[in-house]
C-alpha cells in the first residue's frame, strides 16, 4: 500500500526526501517584520515549510484563564489572555506573510487552535493544516478542519494509541491526505522521552498514511534517526535567537542548527542506498591500493614447481587475488619469473604430482 502525502505539489512518501517544517509558532512575538526575518532565514536553511500558530484567544480560553495573572520573565502582559493577544498576528499580517512566502517559494501554513482561527486560515487559502497535540481529542475541530480537504498533519503528544486511532478514523473518510506525527508533549523534551520507536508502531498501525516526528528536543541528531525508522516529515521549532523572550525559544533551533538537520536528513536518504552489496566505482582505487595480489617471492626458473615458499602476498591488488594462493601450489612455471613479478594463469601448467 502506497503511503503518500502532498503539500504545495511536493510529494512525500517512503522514497522521498524528508519534508522539513520549521515550527515558528509564536516565536515572531506578534511582530510582522520579525516574522518575515524568521521565514527568510528558514528558507535559507533549506526547509520545505514554515508553520505558524493561530489563536482567537477570546474563543479559545475560559474567562478565568484569559484573565488569570501571568507574571514571569516570558510574559508580554499582566494577564495570560492579553499576553497571548500580544503574540498573535493580525489578518493583514497573514496576508503579507503569505505573499512574502510565495515570493521566496517556501510553503507557509498554520495550526488553528479554534474554529474562528480555522475559518480565518481557510479564508486565506492555507495549503495545509496542523492539529496540535492538545487538540487530538477535539474531534469537532478535527472534523471541521478535515472538511477543508487540505493536507492535515496531526501531532500526538500525550496520547495513547487509541486516541490516535480515533482521530485517524474520523479524518480518513473525509480527507485521506493525512500525516501522523510522533510527538512528546514536553518542552523541551528529554532524549529519554522521545520514544522514537513509536514511529515504527505508527507505520504498522496506519499503513496508508505518512508518518513523521514533531520533536521538541534541543538537538539535531534525532532527525536522521527518525528518518531511518520511517518518518518522512520532521518538524523542529525555529528561532533567530534562543535567548529571545518567550517559552519556545530556548528549545528551538537557530539557523545554524536548522541548516545542519536539513543537510543531515538529505545525506541520510542518499546514504541508505539500494541495499545491494556490490563494488562501487569510488572503491576501485582505494581497494587496488590496499588489497593484495600473488607475486613471486624470489627469482623462479622456468619449469619450477611452485611451493608455498615461492608465493608472496603483496600490494597493490591489481593482479591474481590472494584467495587463489592454494591453487598455485603444485603448478609448474612455463617461463621464469623475477621477484615480485605477478603470477598469471597462462604461465602455469599442472603436474601429476609434486613433492612439497
Amino acid at each position: 500500500m502506497l503511503r503518500e502525502f502532498k503539500i504545495d505539489n511536493v510529494v512525500v512518501n517512503d522514497e522521498s526526501n524528508c519534508y522539513v517544517i520549521a515550527e515558528v509558532g509564536n516565536n515572531h512575538q506578534g511582530d510582522l517584520e520579525k516574522a518575515k526575518q524568521i521565514i527568510r532565514a528558514a528558507h535559507e536553511c533549506g526547509v520545505n515549510a514554515v508553520k505558524l500558530q493561530t489563536r482567537h484567544n477570546r474563543s479559545l480560553y475560559t474567562k478565568t484563564m484569559y484573565d488569570q495573572s501571568y507574571d514571569n520573565p516570558n510574559s508580554f502582559a499582566d494577564t495570560y489572555g492579553v499576553h497571548r493577544d500580544c503574540l498573535e498576528l493580525k489578518r493583514e499580517d497573514y496576508i503579507a506573510l503569505i505573499q512574502f512566502a510565495k515570493n521566496l517559494k517556501i510553503t507557509l501554513f498554520s495550526t488553528p487552535f479554534d474554529f474562528k482561527s480555522a475559518d480565518l486560515l481557510e479564508e486565506l487559502d492555507m495549503p495545509a493544516y496542523k492539529i496540535a497535540s492538545g487538540d487530538l481529542a477535539s474531534i469537532p475541530l478535527i472534523k471541521y478542519v478535515a472538511s477543508f480537504k487540505k493536507p492535515m498533519i496531526i501531532s500526538t503528544g500525550g496520547a495513547a494509541l487509541e486516541d490516535v486511532r480515533r482521530a485517524y478514523e474520523v479524518i480518513m473518510p473525509i480527507n485521506s491526505q493525512l500525516c501522523i506525527m510522533q510527538c512528546t508533549a514536553s518542552y523541551p523534551c528529554e532524549f529519554s522521552d522521545l520514544n522514537l520507536r513509536v514511529i515504527e508502531t505508527y507505520r504498522q498501525a496506519f499503513p496508508d498514511v505518512v508518518i513523521g516526528l514533531s520533536a521538541h528536543d534541543s538537538g539535531i541528531a534525532m532527525g536522521p534517526v527518525a528518518y531511518l525508522l520511517g518518518a518522512r516529515v520532521i518538524e523542529k521549532h525555529f528561532t533567530l535567537n534562543r535567548a529571545w523572550k518567550g517559552t519556545d525559544h530556548a528549545f528551538s533551533l537557530e539557523p545554524s542548527g536548522m541548516k545542519k538537520i536539513v543537510r543531515d536528513l538529505q545525506r541520510t536518504r542518499i546514504a541508505l542506498g539500494n541495499g545491494i552489496k556490490a563494488p562501487l566505482e569510488c572503491e576501485k582505487n582505494p581497494i587496488r591500493k590496499m588489497a593484495k595480489k600473488l607475486v613471486a617471492a624470489r627469482n623462479l626458473a622456468a619449469g619450477h614447481v611452485l611451493t608455498a615458499a615461492d608465493i608472496a602476498i603483496k600490494s597493490p591488488g591489481d593482479g591474481m587475488k590472494a584467495y587463489e594462493f592454494e591453487k598455485l601450489v603444485g603448478k609448474k612455471l612455463s617461463r621464469s619469473l623475477i621477484e615480485d613479478e605477478d603470477f598469471n594463469w597462462k604461465d602455469l601448467v599442472n603436474v601429476e604430482s609434486v613433492a612439497l
